[in-house]
């Protein structure tokens, strides 16, 4: 059982970070915020797949005009990833945003930070305070030695100014795509502040190389009980970012969404196409609303009796396989109708 690290609650539209509140799962639209259709229709597909916040990167001033057309039909609260010009940030409370990325520090003059925060304050609008290794102010030292300790003291430079102004709605991360860079920012921070932490590697990198950095910086944080919400950043389709998510939570036993999968690597006694197979019922089952094991094995000497703690399953066997469920053989049927069969069944188990 992991004990989490306490951390002030805060609230993003509907959505609760932080405190007692799950551990939440969000990515970034990659299109132009400016061309709502496609923002839209991305967000609410992001949504189906369980995502649960969005991020929308504010470019100019059509872009931030562009919040209230969207915040009208999107299924999750919107936040608004904001650098440098405080009248993006204004634009964007009036158009109903649920949450900002912005760093204070990087506004050039005190009133106008003044009145980003002012309205923040009166909308009880959190900012996200999102340092990174690769945008680093000039002051603290890039040196890797000493990266994570300047990642620390950039984040709290900007926490001071928020809350010089009686400000405390506040969100923060520390990204590098350092793994152990960023998995010793967050220690350090972790034990200083007691705001909500967002967690993520920068810049991870593709599909197979991105999900092993970061499900190795943000499961090694998870583990420790640090964290409060994740974005797995991956160049790819944030779809896969969002599956990504929660299946990082699952593994620690923090959130369930979906299918856990047992599936074992192929061998020589396998005598079905289990890895098409493993991959159709992973795709098929993904988004399933309650969560449910299901093993799929290549041969009856793994299946059912190295997976008799999934729910249901298959186990191959020549040209034919094994429904299996809670341990015990249900019924045998031909390879070709092994994922319709087990389609039937995970429908029966999971009401």
């Amino acid at each position: 059982m992991i004990e989490r690290r306490k951390s002030k609650k805060i609230r993003i539209g509907n959505a609760e970070i932080g405190g007692d509140a799950l551990i939440s799962v969000q990515s970034m639209c990659n299109t132009d915020t400016r061309d709502v259709k496609s923002t839209l229709s991305q967000i609410n597909t992001l949504a189906e797949a369980g995502c649960e916040l969005v991020r929308l990167a504010v470019l100019d001033m059509e872009a931030a005009q562009a919040i209230g057309e969207i915040k009208k039909k999107a299924k999750i609260p919107l936040i608004a990833d904001i650098h440098f010009d405080y009248r993006l940030a204004v634009e964007a409370f009036h158009q109903g945003i649920d949450a900002l990325r912005l760093n204070p520090g990087n506004i050039a003059k005190k009133e106008h930070i003044e009145k980003v925060v002012k309205l923040a304050k009166e909308r009880k609008i959190p900012i996200r305070i999102g340092v990174n290794s690769g945008s680093l102010e000039k002051e603290f030292s890039h040196d890797k030695k000493y990266l994570a300790d300047s990642l620390v003291q950039s984040a709290l430079k900007h926490i001071k100014i928020l809350e010089n102004l009686d400000f405390d709605l506040i969100k923060v991360s520390l990204k590098s795509s350092d793994v152990l860079t960023m998995i010793e920012a967050y220690q350090k921070i972790a034990v200083i502040v007691d705001y909500s932490l967002h967690l993520g590697v920068t810049e991870a990198g593709t599909l197979k190389t991105g999900l092993i950095k970061s499900s190795i910086g943000i499961g090694n944080l998870l583990a420790q009980g640090i964290g409060d919400t994740i974005r797995v950043s991956l160049t790819d389709d944030p779809v896969e970012e969002v599956f990504a998510g929660f299946e990082i939570l699952k593994a620690l036993n923090l959130r369930q969404k979906g299918i856990n999968l047992i599936s074992c690597p192929t061998c020589g006694r396998c005598r079905i196409d289990l890895i098409n197979l493993a991959k159709q019922v992973e795709d098929k089952f993904r988004n399933i609303d309650k969560p449910i094991t299901v093993a799929v094995m290549g041969c009856a000497v793994n299946g059912p009796g190295e997976a008799k703690f999934a729910d249901v399953g298959i186990a191959g066997g020549i040209g034919e396989g094994y429904i299996f469920k809670n341990g015990e053989i249900i019924k045998k049927v031909p390879e070709k109708d092994l994922l319709a069969e087990l389609e039937a069944v995970i429908k029966s188990s999971s009401g």
